[in-house]
């Protein structure tokens, strides 16, 4: 799966994409719990409920603990070019974050050849530095995604999708 996502397309063919490995049960506790105690300080500003704020926090806590492996996906943008204008450097970030995306792309699709079930959790990107400090990342390592992976437990629900007619315009 990690190969595949290394052979996804990258700008400028830096390959910006970096990815945390986890197994280990105490280190996926580890970083549940301090993305658990970012979403529950952001909730309680939200106004949430404690008890619908506690219920997100487990449930969250579930998905990474419970998965037999989880990847963090990182970007790293040490390689990108680097420009003096904000609108090239914004852009060239963008592509960073584009490239790193279709690198996770192509794992997800790995996973599923492979008869996995895999998810795509963007929750990293509220609580990097959170995550970056349970993981102990190295430097220049900002989280993107987690992605979870294991046996499917069910089929679970067919995915939907809007009609084209309301997603392509044709100039």
């Amino acid at each position: 799966m990690l190969q595949a996502a290394c052979w996804a397309p990258s700008a400028h063919n830096r390959q910006p994409w970096r990815f945390a490995v986890i197994e280990d049960h105490g280190t996926k506790d580890r970083l549940a719990r301090a993305m658990g105690e970012r979403l529950r300080i952001d909730r309680r500003v939200d106004g949430d409920d404690e008890a619908t704020i506690e219920a997100d926090v487990a449930r969250s806590r579930a998905r990474i603990t419970g998965a037999p492996l989880v990847i963090l996906l990182c970007l790293v943008v040490a390689d990108m070019d680097a420009y003096p204008d904000e609108r090239r450097a914004k852009a060239e970030y963008l592509m960073a974050v584009q490239s790193t995306a279709m690198a996770a792309q192509n794992l997800l699709l790995a996973a599923h050849a492979a008869g996995l079930g895999a998810c795509w959790m963007c929750a990293p990107l509220f609580c990097r530095d959170d995550v970056s400090a349970a993981l102990a990342l190295p430097k220049g390592w900002d989280p993107q995604a987690l992605i979870t992976i294991g046996k499917p437990a069910n089929a679970g629900k067919p995915p939907t999708r809007g009609p084209l007619s309301e997603l392509v315009y044709r100039p």
